[in-house]
């Protein structure tokens, strides 16, 4: 297999466990959360900056790549990791979500999903082989089956809808698969509704994927409905296998997400909000924008350890970012991934030492106080 999972420890009083991800270009310790390089790049940083933070994956997307360069410019550039000039493990996503996402540009059909560009309104149709196809192009090293996330709310019928076409959709992408040198993980959907949750478990499950999105989630519901969702669905899931709760970056939501058994997780909010002067610090969110921050000459959080925090203060950043100056941006992306990838770490030594779970009250009595 190209991709392979060693449990190393699990945690005696939580569902938290450590492992390592093994695929062709390294091995990667989990819990792990991948930064995203939604059109081959984090955005403001280099490849470099990005493992010299301790990144190891990163996940790309398959459908704003398709769009622009296009898969095949890519792999005429020798496929995605040389064209970005990452050396390590690459995830791409599918394109499902931005089927979600971008509903009011695409029409759902049995056979796939026809949509418009949301650059220059061109029609463009994606069927789970065309989602596969791409994907290869791409050689990522782990690709994601073509699935349809239901939107929250919505009824049960189609939720149910969904969940059953995702399924059909994952034995198409499943034959379609052609690298040996690429892994392809199926997705769970199902909603908010627990029988369809392990509907698609056991559909998928059925086909032996080497690895399972938890896919539908993050997508506007309640956070403590995410964690029942959580608490039913991956008990369902093969231990040996990695589980990747996708669309997830919050502190909060990754310490609740590893307590209840999840291995991989990625998000866009660390860069996003990084980008609207918004940072993480151990005491809750700092939207360094504010005129509270003007004279403030201490460090974005002071028990912080990245190049931010040590070289610079609150109010230079703040200064950056009030003129437009794209260093700004740079020091709080920097920052909030430097926060979250060390936060992971964090996680996983405490749950080697066997103190998880007084780690994640500690960080989220701390979290949560403001």
């Amino acid at each position: 297999m190209t991709v392979s999972f060693s449990l190393i420890q699990e945690d005696n009083r939580t569902m938290a466990r450590a492992g390592v991800l093994h695929t062709l270009r390294g091995d990667v310790e989990t819990p792990v959360f991948m930064p995203v390089g939604t059109q081959a790049t984090v955005k403001t940083m280099t490849p470099r900056e990005v493992e010299e933070l301790g990144a190891r994956l990163i996940l790309s997307n398959t459908y704003h790549l398709y769009l622009r360069p296009g898969a095949d410019l890519i792999r005429e550039a020798g496929g995605l990791h040389r064209f970005m000039g990452w050396n390590g493990p690459i995830l791409t996503d599918s394109g499902g979500f931005q089927v979600f996402s971008l509903a009011s540009l695409c029409r759902i059909e049995d056979n796939g999903v026809w949509f418009r560009s949301h650059i220059d309104g061109s029609e463009h149709f994606f069927s789970p082989e065309k989602a596969v196809a791409v994907q290869e192009a791409l050689g990522s090293d782990i690709a994601m089956a073509f699935d349809q996330c239901a939107p929250y709310p919505c009824s049960y019928e189609e939720a149910r809808e969904a969940t059953e076409r995702t399924s059909r959709w994952a034995l198409r992408c499943r034959e379609a698969s052609r690298r040996e040198d690429q892994a392809l993980f199926g997705i769970i959907q199902g909603g908010v509704h627990r029988d369809l949750r392990e509907k698609s478990v056991k559909d998928l499950l059925a086909l032996d994927f080497p690895g399972y999105g938890i896919g539908g989630l993050s997508v506007g519901e309640p956070k403590e409905v995410m964690y029942q969702v959580l608490d039913y669905t991956v008990p369902l899931l093969p231990p040996h296998k990695p589980r990747y709760l996708m669309g997830v970056g919050s502190p909060d939501c990754l310490l609740e997400g590893v307590a209840r058994g999840v291995d991989m997780f990625d998000c866009v909010l660390p860069t996003r909000i990084a980008r609207n002067g918004t940072v993480f610090t151990r005491d809750g969110k700092l939207v360094v924008r504010n005129a509270a921050y003007a004279r403030d000459f201490r460090p974005l959080d002071p028990e912080c350890g990245c190049y931010a925090c040590r070289h610079f203060t609150r109010a230079y950043i703040r200064h950056l970012l009030k003129a437009n100056e794209v260093l700004g941006i740079r020091l709080t992306t920097l920052h909030n991934l430097h926060f979250i990838l060390e936060l992971m770490r964090n996680i996983r030594r405490a749950i080697l030492e066997g103190n998880f779970l007084e780690f994640k009250e500690a960080f989220l009595a701390r979290w949560n106080k403001n």
